[in-house]
Formats: C-alpha cells, sequence, structure tokens
C-alpha cells in the first residue's frame, strides 16, 4: 500500500509540473492535463467507479489556486479588464454550479465521453485557430451575454477546466487584445472553480468507492500536491513560451490532446 501511494504522489507531481508548463505556455488552466491524468492514476489504483469525478473535481480545485495566482500577477500589470469580470462572472457561476450539479446524476463513463469529446473540438481549436478571427468589436450584451457565460460555465465545470480557452477565444474573436483577454480569462477560472468544486465535494459527499483522504468527489492529496507543482512551473511555462515555436507547441499539444481524448473515448466504449 506505501509504495502504491508513493507511486500516487510521484505521478501527481508530475502531472502537476507538466499542467504548469502547459498552463504557463499557452495561457490556460492545466485542467485538460490534470484530468485524464487523475482518471487513470486513480482507476489504476484501484478505484474506477468514481475516478472521472474525483479527476474533475480535484482539476477544479486546483484549478482556483491557479487561477488566483494568475490574476494577481496580470492585475499588477493592468492587463485584467475587471468590467468584463463583473458583467459575467455571475452567470459563469450559476453555469458552474448547475454543471457541477449534472455531473453528480452522470454516470462516469458518460462524464468521460463528455470530456472526450469535448477535448477533441479544444484539439481542433488549439491546431487550426487563429488569433487574427473577428466576429465582432465589441462583447455580446444580454441575453446573449448570460446564455454564453453560463455555456462557458456548464461545459467548464463538467470537463474540470477554468474556461481559459473558451475565455482566450471569446474575448479574441471580440476585438479584446490577447494579453487581455489571457489575464481576463484567468478570472473565469476563479467563478468556474470555486463553486463547481464545492459542487462536487457536495454530491459526491455521500458516494462509495472513493479514494481515501477525499472530500467528496475532490482528492485532498490530489490537490495539495496538483496546486503546488503547478503553481510552482507555470513561470518556467510562460518563460519558455518567450523563446520556443508556439505555433508549433500548439500544435503538436493539440495532437497529443486529441489522442488522449481517441483513448478514453475506447476506454469508456469498449473499457
Amino acid at each position: 500500500m506505501i509504495e502504491t501511494y508513493g507511486l500516487f504522489i510521484l505521478a501527481l507531481i508530475a502531472v502537476g509540473a507538466f499542467a504548469g508548463l502547459i498552463a504557463g505556455l499557452f495561457g490556460i488552466g492545466g485542467g485538460v492535463v490534470m484530468v485524464p491524468a487523475m482518471y487513470y492514476t486513480l482507476k489504476l489504483l484501484g478505484y474506477p467507479d468514481y475516478a472521472m469525478h474525483a479527476a474533475v473535481g480535484t482539476s477544479l480545485a486546483v484549478i482556483v489556486v491557479t487561477s488566483l495566482r494568475s490574476v494577481a500577477a496580470h492585475a499588477g500589470r493592468g492587463a485584467v479588464d475587471f468590467k468584463v469580470l463583473r458583467q459575467w462572472a455571475p452567470w459563469i457561476v450559476l453555469g458552474a454550479l448547475g454543471g457541477s450539479a449534472l455531473a453528480g446524476a452522470i454516470p462516469t463513463r458518460g462524464l468521460v465521453i463528455v470530456f472526450a469529446v469535448t477535448a477533441f473540438v479544444l484539439s481542433a481549436q488549439f491546431f487550426f485557430g487563429r488569433a487574427d478571427w473577428r466576429l465582432g468589436d465589441e462583447l455580446p450584451g444580454q441575453p446573449w451575454r448570460a446564455g454564453l457565460a453560463g455555456f462557458i460555465g456548464v461545459l467548464s465545470a463538467l470537463m474540470g477546466i477554468g474556461g481559459g480557452v473558451f475565455g482566450v477565444t471569446l474575448l479574441t474573436v471580440f476585438g479584446r487584445p490577447i494579453h487581455t483577454a489571457v489575464a481576463t480569462a484567468a478570472g473565469f477560472g476563479v467563478a468556474i472553480g470555486a463553486p463547481a468544486a464545492m459542487g462536487f465535494v457536495i454530491t459526491g459527499w455521500a458516494a462509495d468507492g472513493r479514494a481515501p483522504l477525499s472530500l467528496g468527489f475532490v482528492s485532498l492529496p490530489g490537490f495539495v500536491i496538483l496546486a503546488a507543482t503547478a503553481v510552482f512551473v507555470a513561470p518556467l511555462g510562460a518563460a519558455l513560451a518567450h523563446r520556443l515555436n508556439a505555433a508549433r507547441l500548439r500544435q503538436a499539444f493539440a495532437v497529443g490532446l486529441a489522442l488522449v481524448a481517441a483513448n478514453m473515448i475506447r476506454s469508456a466504449i469498449w473499457g
């Protein structure tokens, strides 16, 4: 048992480091890395029943920490558009709460498929997306704001991600500079992660077959190790982003994400 948890801790450190690196390189949360890694790790440890729920819930809790750190850093540079956050955050919070409640009613296989299908869409965005795409010069007002923000909250809560990809894409296609988009979308992560993680704690409180030291569907060891490692490594990723070919890195990450998504669908359908 000690050896098993030793491997678990080492795996979480590696996952947290990679998630932090990805977050720094591409300006997104590390949920797209943490969720599948936690899912496979918990299955190998012998906790398959709610492995995906625990992976998503733990990732959301970690995203609160990493997003707060990111927002604070960007705010110090004056890059965060707090007006956008005030207008969009309440609807994102409502969507995140709805998504966490919905996740509690979805079986593990269904949650895996939701993550994998959306991961395919995100991989396409990483591979083919362009910074100069535009739909308009101003963000949508009501009722579109409520609908789009709520959708971002629901889907991000179901996937265990901070909404960085959705938020950055939304803000840039409506005319916001990329640095403002990345900084403001980090605030979306707080609005998603905090209520959704609490929802996963509540919905999983009485579930049987969870890993030890869990609060509902949030793994406490996973949260501590992933958060500490990701926060420590993220600045390294940001520094590397200015030295490496960002376009090629995004495409390589897109291919890797698509392969992970394909394998998760295979495991969900055929076991």
